[in-house]
């Protein structure tokens, strides 16, 4: 089995591509879905959230407030380390399972949606591919603001709290550029993976 990395920052349309590769029905691991996962209440990330960020991290459910969350993070490199020191390790755990599971399926390749891209990521979920979706930085900034309803500051914020495309592109095999149309970026996502065997 294949085992396709696609990696791209907030706003370069990372998710339409791994969307577009799960309608071949290729199974797909996302690291995004699982960090929501390991932060529902009771989970020992939620606790170690709790202790870290106190009581106003949780919105009236119970459940943590992402928003929020984000807010101070984005805002503070201090907390956002905190907060990865506590996620990661529990998003890594969930990303290795779920590949082990996508291996069982029987499909010829499994996709993995991983943003924050490291090269040990390589080895550790067993990647032959990476894919990198990159976005000029000005498009990622209009479709956070348009698309998601981001403040702009907040959304600057969260594009400068990411690795460049320059950064992704050194640990891709290839960087598919989604600056035109749908079909476009399906076309070329197509055309890198069967120049990499990959169908």
């Amino acid at each position: 089995m294949d085992v396709v990395g696609v990696t791209g920052g907030i706003g370069s349309g990372k998710t339409t591509v791994t969307d577009y590769l799960a309608t071949r029905g290729w199974p797909v691991v996302d690291a995004d879905v699982i960090a929501r996962a390991v932060v529902e209440p009771g989970q020992p990330a939620w606790m170690a959230l709790r202790d870290a960020f106190g009581d106003g991290v949780l919105d009236a459910d119970g459940r943590i407030d992402r928003p929020f969350l984000a807010d101070v993070v984005f805002s503070d490199p201090t907390a956002r380390r905190r907060l990865e020191a506590i996620t990661h390790p529990a998003v890594g755990r969930g990303l290795v399972e779920g590949v082990a599971a996508a291996r069982k399926s029987g499909a010829p390749v499994a996709v993995v949606a991983i943003p924050l891209l490291r090269a040990e990521h390589r080895d550790l979920l067993g990647l032959t591919y990476v894919l990198a979706v990159a976005a000029d930085p000005a498009v990622a900034l209009e479709r956070l603001v348009e698309r998601r309803g981001l403040r702009p500051e907040d959304a600057r914020a969260r594009l400068a709290a990411q690795p460049s495309n320059a950064e992704r592109a050194a640990l891709a095999d290839v960087v598919v550029l989604n600056d035109g149309t749908l079909d476009e970026l399906r076309d070329r996502v197509d055309r890198a993976l069967a120049a990499a065997g990959i169908r």
